[in-house]
């Protein structure tokens, strides 16, 4: 693991990623467990940084309050689709029709039992952890159903396939905060575990921050942490480091 940064009250914006970042990744996404006190620890970085933390995200927000009390902190969900500021007003991207491509996910879906169909309100994913044979079928089918949709794009990142708007992506997402207070006028850092955060990596070092990547696999963030795990020993550690 490479040396984190120590991050600053009034300088840092801290953004994170959940799966496999925040929460180990589990055989399905109803399966995650997190450590009962992520939800204080999130509430003592977000405090100390005078509010400049968010959570950023392909997961919906309805489902990742399962875990987390997410209308505590600004929060980006389905890959940027619906961002939340810290003023706590909704911010929609206004989204193709998904709805042939969802009929089309659920006729392949219905013939491979091992796979798990995520519909959400901008986006939908196919889940293939149980079934790995099943990885470029999956991405075939998908492709197939967006042949003609120019405006939704394929997604691949850990045992999944998504489909979501072309035009909403973390990244985009990290510098709609980035021009908001609190955020704007702060060095960002974002800790993400995928290919799909890499978008979020190149925002982030664009503005002179760092972008963490989680865990193994290429990536073009500069800094690297081992493990969910060591990333919540980092954040603990920060609650008292938390510099000037």
């Amino acid at each position: 693991m490479t040396t984190l940064p120590t991050l600053s009250t009034h300088g840092s914006a801290l953004f994170l990623d959940f799966d496999g970042t925040l929460a180990e990744l589990a055989s399905r996404p109803d399966a995650v467990r997190i450590p009962p006190d992520l939800p204080s620890l999130l509430d003592a970085l977000h405090e100390r940084l005078g509010g400049a933390l968010a959570l950023v995200t392909g997961r919906a927000r309805i489902d990742l309050q399962r875990w987390l009390p997410v209308q505590r902190w600004p929060g980006a969900f389905e890959h940027g689709a619906l961002r939340v500021g810290a003023d706590g007003v909704d911010r929609l991207a206004v989204t193709p029709e998904l709805g042939p491509v969802v009929v089309a996910a659920q006729a392949f879906a219905a013939r491979h039992p091992a796979l798990l169909l995520e519909v959400k309100q901008t986006a939908l994913a196919l889940h293939y952890r149980a079934a790995p044979e099943l990885g470029p079928a999956c991405v075939e089918a998908l492709f197939q159903a967006i042949a003609n949709h120019p405006d939704l794009r394929l997604l691949q990142g850990k045992a999944v396939v998504e489909v979501k708007a072309a035009h909403t992506s973390k990244g985009a997402a990290i510098a709609g905060f980035l021009r908001e207070p609190p955020f704007a006028g702060r060095r960002p850092v974002f800790a993400g575990d995928d290919v799909t955060d890499e978008d979020g990596f190149a925002v982030v070092q664009s503005h002179g921050g760092d972008g963490i990547k989680v865990g193994q696999g290429p990536s073009a963030a500069r800094l690297r942490c081992d493990s969910p795990q060591a990333l919540r020993d980092w954040l603990r550690q920060q609650t008292y480091e938390v510099s000037p």
